[in-house]
């Protein structure tokens, strides 16, 4: 069997959990069957993988035209695949039209959905009108769509009434425990200006709408003093939103010292030396269909404080491995709390309560660890998809 999977991140252009999981999941694949990628962005030296840029014709067009325009060029290089697999709108359209023009099932894995994510017409402007016509269109047709959450799944449903629910299947995000683990460089967080002496809560993320960290920004104001704010954020949506976290940012850094903002982008092995002296991560979220930097986090031995939105709480158990904070929603697709003083007062409290008790928090990164090596492995997922090809060539019977 030839799969052909179809990512516009992939290594080394990555910045979010869609990058992560195709690039994990086609590693673990490659054991057992022909895996080729198709990518977007630069000449990539791997073997059986293929890049691909933007068309010259398109270069002054809208971001979500040069996508399709990408996608374009990929369709006639899925010929002979047996399977076409795709992530993210990005590349749906094309797995969409090579199951057309190719005759072959279409597998989409959800890692977000557009009709939930509306802040996305500030980055997109028309162009998410287009996205969100395509990846409707995608799934509608699609011989399976994978959701990486129970929550997902229902969203799925919820945003897409039309869908067969037999064709949605769960199949998680996982994470690499080997790589992500707990990791000692003292040289590194003296440079960056953190002290593992101190308690420290610590964000990890696109500065986005979805990622929630201004309500975070707004809750380290009720922090104790001696907790230490750790930013690993960058790459803004839109300038708006970085004006808004940089506002915040500053005004936090006139009322408390230790707050460190690291904008520069940092290495796996940097990154788990940062999870790994934080008393606690935290994923302040409003939409998060799993969220692979909770896993990341619990497998470099830190405990989680995140919002129980979407598939939060499918990772992170509330009392064994971090805390989960309650958050009631505005039901507009934003996310929004209905009450966000609510939120961020219930935000600070859990954050509160796990950095004052540093045993408990060891406890939840030791639970942590433990849970993301045994409930999430690569392996197990790459099980799954694999049998959800079979099914979808009509190789193996539909899973019950």
């Amino acid at each position: 069997m030839r799969v052909d999977i179809i990512t516009k991140e992939y290594p080394p252009e990555i910045y979010g959990g869609a990058g992560v999981h195709a690039t994990e999941l086609v590693a673990a694949l490659r054991r057992d069957i022909e895996v080729q990628v198709r990518a977007f962005g630069r000449p990539r030296e791997e073997d059986d993988t293929t890049a691909y840029e933007v068309p010259a014709e398109l270069a002054a067009a809208n971001a979500a035209i040069q996508t399709l325009g990408t996608d374009l060029e990929i369709v006639g290089d899925v010929a002979g695949a047996d399977v076409v697999h795709s992530h993210t709108w990005y590349a749906n359209f094309a797995g969409h039209l090579a199951a057309l023009l190719h005759g072959i099932p279409h597998v989409v894995t959800a890692h977000s959905l557009e009709p939930l994510r509306p802040w996305k017409a500030e980055q997109l402007g028309g162009g998410y009108a287009v996205s969100s016509y395509i990846e409707k269109t995608a799934y509608e047709g699609a011989a399976a769509v994978i959701a990486v959450s129970e929550g997902m799944r229902r969203d799925i449903l919820r945003s897409y009434p039309s869908l067969d629910p037999a064709k949605v299947r769960v199949i998680y995000n996982g994470i690499d425990v080997q790589s992500w683990r707990p990791v000692e460089d003292p040289a590194l967080l003296e440079r960056l200006g953190v002290d593992p002496a101190r308690p420290s809560v610590v964000f990890v993320g696109r500065i986005t709408r979805q990622k929630g960290l201004p309500y975070f920004l707004r809750a380290a104001e009720h922090l104790p003093p001696e907790v230490q704010i750790v930013l690993c954020a960058g790459a803004p949506d839109t300038p708006e939103i970085m004006a808004e976290v940089q506002t915040l940012v500053r005004a936090l850094q006139q009322t408390r010292n230790g707050v460190v903002w690291v904008e520069e982008f940092l290495q796996r092995d940097q990154l788990c030396a940062i999870l790994s002296t934080a008393t606690t991560f935290v994923c302040p979220s409003v939409y998060e269909p799993l969220g692979i930097v909770n896993l990341e986090a619990m497998a470099c031995g830190a405990a989680v404080v995140g919002t129980a939105t979407g598939g939060i709480p499918e990772v992170v158990v509330d009392g064994v491995t971090g805390r989960l904070v309650p958050i009631d929603q505005v039901q507009d697709g934003t996310g929004t709390p209905v009450d966000p003083d609510r939120f961020v007062a219930d935000l600070a409290a859990a954050l509160t309560e796990v950095v004052a008790d540093p045993e408990r928090a060891r406890a939840y990164g030791q639970a942590g660890r433990q849970r993301a090596a045994e409930s999430f492995s690569w392996a197990a997922i790459a099980d799954d998809t694999r049998r959800l090809y079979l099914e979808v060539t009509g190789q193996a019977p539909p899973a019950r």
